[in-house]
Parts: C-alpha cells; structure tokens; sequence
C-alpha cells in the first residue's frame, strides 16, 4: 500500500518525493539566542502563515512563564488561558481551537511524560509538546496562538515542520483529503443527580440509559470524514470513602443520524480507552493510554486518550461522539475533552467556552 504523493510512514519512506521541506520556527532573527516569542497577554501571536498547496507534519513547542517556580505566581494553568488556533483555506471558521495543553494530549493544565503515535509530552517532565499529525491544506494555513492570560506574558519556542506540494496538487488534495480538525469541549459538572435515597450499588452501577439523551458529548460534527480520536479529562468530585469508580459510563457513537442503539456502542468508560477493570495505573501506548490515572480511590484528575489511527471512524453526514458520565449519567464530575476528527470544508463553526470556564480547578 503507497499514500501516493501524500503522508508518510515506514513502508512509504523509500518513495521518492516533489514536495519541498519547510519550517516556521521561533528562531532569533538577530542570529542571538533569544530563540522565543514573548506573548504578552491578550496578545495572539501568528506562529506559521503559509501558502499552499502543502500539509503540516509536526508541530514542536515549549512553553513557560518568565517568574517560574515562584511563590507569589498567579495564572499557573497557563495551559489552559492559552489558545492553539489554526484555519485552513481562509475559511470563515477555524478548524482548531483548543486550549495548548490539552491539544498536545492531556487536560488539568498538567503535563507529564507520555508517547502516543500522534501527540507527546517529552521531557523535562513532560514540558516539550509534539504533534505528528498530518495537517494538509490546498491554498492557505494560519497558525496561532492566543493569549488569554491578563496578568504575565509567556515565553513560547517552537518548530511549525511542514512540505509544499507542486501548484497542481491542490485539486487532489481538496477532492482526495480531508481537514484536520480538534475541538474542546467541557461540562463542569455533568448533569448527574443526586444519590438520595438510593443504595450506593444502585447510584453507581444501575439503572436504564435507553436513549443516549444526557450523555457527554466529546464531537457533534456536520460533513463527510473521520474520527481520529480523543483525549477525555475528568476531575472526581464526588466526595465519599465508599468505592469511587467514576468510569461505569459507556460510549455511543452516533454516525449519520441514526437511532438508538448506535452502530457503535461500548461498555464501559475504561472498555473505549482499551483498558480494563477500573484502572489506576499511569500507562501509554501508540493509540492509548492513561496519562493521569487519579489518586487513592480514583480521586482527583484523570487523563485518558485513544485514538483511531488503524480504525478511523467514517460519517457521510454527520457524526455526534458521546460517553455516559457513570452508569445512566448519574455521576456530576468535571468533564472536558479534545476531539481530533479530518472533513471536508466548510464545517460547522464551533467556538471555545470563555477562560474562567476553562481554567483549572485547583486541588481541593
């Protein structure tokens, strides 16, 4: 199998290729080394605009405040109050808008070492943020960073690493190829309901969802592609020494409108990451992994990603990517996402919740 003149992978690196190799990077102008931006905040900083036809295949970035590790540091979920946005195409919308942190794959404004095939942490202590995803566009990309941060600019480094095809390769590429997409979402808390009077077996573990009405949605998208995957954050708010398990939830696809059932139902929120038998140990493989398994008795914040690269998930028409939040949707936690999907233009435009919504909880 060959990906013709498009992508890469290890069965396709002997082909020999037209396209010509380029960098956006945050390198000192000066020939100093002073090799950053500093963004101040409320700023947006362009970090790549660049005329196609070509394709983005690795995005490199650090990122820190200028006072780290001091006591009197405020705004220290950075990762949350900046904004990584990208549009293809001078499209009215953009396809990506999500906070930086969580692109690169994990929530909380946390970071950690981990790999996956398309995104990594690397060290120090998980502070370098790598993309592999391939981004290709026809006649135009536009990569940014916006600050929202209102007290302290950041110091941010970065390689934009992409190819430019020949002038002919547009067409293909819009009639071939989808765009790629990511999307944040949050629900801070979950609709849940309260236990009463019911058992704690009963509040955790029973009950009818016969609808799909109510779950998390991680993607509600309209157009013909794919789904690549997600990374889903939780933080446990639920306050109890009784067993606090809060991935009971299944997920339920929905592709092109259909009923329930889906085409694509699963069971159990640890089942559609591809672990099993509530998990509390950090792990990371190519398509998934839990980054952030949560403390004693899964308290506190969890990170958790999978993605669809040997079984992308194809809609015609639409595709609405949902997760009950525990069994039935009784649980109230705190829940955001990052979906990563490829369609055709234009999409329906979406938008990112205001930064107070999006910042971090702090521990309790």
């Amino acid at each position: 199998m060959s990906y013709g003149r498009f992508g890469s992978s290890l069965r396709d690196l002997p082909r020999l290729r037209h396209s010509r190799r380029r960098r956006a990077s945050s390198w000192d102008r000066t020939g100093g080394n002073d090799d950053r931006l500093t963004v101040q905040p409320g700023a947006t900083a362009v970090l790549a605009d660049i005329e196609g036809p070509g394709s983005i295949n690795h995005i490199w970035c650090t990122v820190a405040l200028p006072g780290r590790d001091v006591p009197d540091q405020t705004e220290t979920d950075y990762l949350r109050r900046l904004v990584l946005r990208i549009t293809w195409d001078d499209a009215a919308a953009p396809s990506v808008l999500v906070p930086l942190g969580d692109f690169f794959g994990m929530g909380h404004a946390k970071t950690r070492n981990f790999v996956s095939a398309p995104l990594q942490m690397s060290p120090q202590d998980g502070k370098a943020f790598n993309s592999w995803f391939h981004m290709p566009f026809a006649s135009r990309a536009k990569v940014e960073l916006i600050s929202e941060l209102t007290d302290q600019p950041v110091f941010f480094y970065y390689y934009v690493d992409y190819e430019l095809y020949e002038p002919g390769a547009a067409a293909d590429i819009t009639a071939e190829l989808g765009y790629f997409h990511a999307q944040w979402r949050c629900e801070r808390p979950t609709d849940g309901i309260a236990q009463g009077t019911s058992s704690h077996r009963e509040f955790q573990c029973e009950g009818e969802n016969l609808t799909g009405d109510g779950n998390y949605v991680i993607l509600d998208a309209v157009g013909k592609g794919h789904y690549v995957g997600c990374v889903l954050n939780i933080r446990n708010l639920r306050q109890t020494s009784d067993w606090n398990w809060y991935g009971e939830g299944d997920d339920m696809i929905f592709i092109d409108g259909e009923p329930f059932p889906p085409s694509l139902h699963g069971t159990g929120t640890e089942d559609y990451f591809n672990t099993a038998w509530c998990p509390t140990q950090e792990y990371h493989a190519p398509y998934h992994g839990i980054t952030l398994p949560g403390g004693e008795n899964w308290s506190g914040d969890i990170s958790l990603y999978r993605f669809h690269v040997e079984d992308p998930i194809t809609f015609t028409e639409s595709i609405r990517v949902t997760i009950e939040h525990g069994h039935a949707n009784k649980r109230s936690d705190d829940y955001s996402s990052t979906a990563y999907w490829y369609q055709t233009l234009p999409h329906r435009p979406f938008g990112l919740p205001p930064v107070a919504q999006r910042a971090a909880i702090p521990p309790s």
